[in-house]
């Protein structure tokens, strides 16, 4: 059994303190906010994450999670301490890194003995240097400790299976004694583990998210295209995946990616990138190009519908992917806010999420469930793809619609299905110029 501190209880330092606590080893989980942390004391999550509290619950129980607002408290004999504090996009797209920085200053303050500083949280590369000279800076007395590099890959939804089934570990120090020490704590997990240096580890996570961007905003570029030329981006996305080199995975059409990751570490590497005199020609087509979704959408809708001002849209869904209250760069954000300047009244449903989207859409009424929304409606939005939308009783949902009109930018429903039940459907990129003459094509 290790002793173990985690600093922050957000998605990261939640999901990591209470995996490491099911895998035997004695966890304190630190946050400075006390709100945070009397709600976990009282078992109440700060997220929603499928098996999450289930998971805290056991191991609080076992005596091998508890929760604290001292760093006194937490580092008290610990060997390990993870810095899982946010780092949200500044102004210039450059990570914010102030959470980062007094954590590393309360380390220094706090600690008494041997320890090793493991940074997870999604920071600059260099930040694995910077985090050590803090902590030389401010240490109350002469103490021994090393810094990793140990980058998370969660996905929001399956962070609980991804930590305990990762593809890989990363991990970066310019000691490779601490390296090889916070690798025998990832054992159990029995996947590949990748030990490299600091700055390297580092660059790993935001290349790795900004090639999924990369993928994301590929496959909507393509279907454009196939709006235009009359071909099935499903069908053309299903036709690639086949190949082993590239893989069916972040290949589907839509409303883009957002969330708390992509977005910031995408704008994170293009700024470092300018910092250094490199154009990041690439990333740059991918923020454009995601960026165009949502207002994309929007101009699609209004195709069907005509002038939206007094015209009632529902939105399918609020929080940014499905299995997540998370509401950070949410695609219905704009959605509906576009919506509403235009002159709609805007009703919205989730499974999870109306209680965080509450007060960031305050002028979007609230549904009790997908069929109550569809009441009067003249279209419904698919803007969040949850399975349980998968099984609606689509008769059921047309007969409460005003006009039964679906735009579905999650892809989610079958164009023949919905044609059959009477519904005008226009899904992202499903060869809707079927049958028009390509008329400005050279051959």
């Amino acid at each position: 059994m290790r002793q173990i501190s985690v600093i922050g209880v957000g998605y990261v330092g939640l999901v990591t303190a209470a995996c490491f606590s099911d895998l035997g080893n004695k966890v304190s989980a630190l946050d400075i906010s006390e709100e945070k942390i009397n709600s976990l004391k009282n078992g109440v999550m700060p997220i929603y994450e499928p098996g999450l509290s289930e998971l805290v619950k056991r191991n609080v129980d076992a005596g091998r999670l508890s929760f604290t607002t001292s760093y006194q408290e937490s580092l008290k004999d610990a060997e390990f301490v993870f810095i899982c504090v946010g780092t949200p996009s500044g102004e210039g797209g450059e990570a914010e890194m102030k959470y980062v920085a007094a954590a590393a200053r309360s380390i220094a303050e706090s600690i008494s003995g041997p320890i090793i500083v493991i940074n997870k949280s999604t920071v600059p590369v260099g930040t694995g240097d910077w985090v050590a000279d803090i902590i030389n800076k401010y240490l109350a007395r002469p103490v021994d400790f090393s810094v990793v590099s140990c980058p998370e890959f969660l996905r929001e939804g399956y962070a609980i299976s991804d930590f305990m089934k990762p593809h890989r570990t990363v991990l970066g120090s310019m000691d490779r004694d601490a390296a090889d020490k916070v690798a025998q704590l990832h054992l159990p997990l029995r996947a590949p583990i990748v030990i490299t240096d600091l700055r390297t580890a580092e660059m790993i996570k935001y290349a790795s998210n900004a090639f999924l961007a990369t993928k994301i905003s590929f496959i909507n570029e393509i279907a454009n295209i196939c709006e235009a030329l009359g071909a099935d981006v499903t069908e053309v996305a299903a036709g690639m995946g086949f190949d082993d080199r590239i893989g069916p995975r972040f290949l589907r059409a839509g409303l883009g990616y957002g969330g708390s990751c992509f977005p910031k570490d995408v704008e994170a590497l293009t700024y470092m990138a300018n910092q250094m005199g490199v154009e990041p020609r690439i990333l740059n087509a991918v923020s454009a190009t995601n960026q165009e979704r949502r207002p994309r959408l929007v101009e699609k809708l209004k195709e069907l519908v005509g002038d939206f001002n007094g015209k009632t849209i529902g939105l399918l869904g609020l929080a940014f992917k499905e299995n997540t209250d998370d509401m950070r760069d949410a695609p219905s954000i704009d959605v509906a806010r576009a919506l509403s300047r235009a002159g709609a009244q805007v009703r919205a449903f989730d499974p999870v999420a109306m209680d965080v989207a509450r007060p960031i859409l305050p002028d979007v009424e609230m549904a009790k469930d997908a069929y109550s929304l569809a009441d009067g409606v003249d279209a419904l939005v698919v803007t969040t793809e949850w399975n349980e939308f998968r099984q609606l009783d689509l008769e059921s949902l047309k007969q409460r619609m005003k006009s039964p009109v679906v735009m579905d930018g999650r892809n989610i429903y079958d164009p023949e299905k919905m044609k059959r039940l009477g519904f005008t459907y226009r899904g992202v990129g499903r060869g809707y110029n079927n049958g028009r003459k390509l008329n400005n094509l050279k051959y």
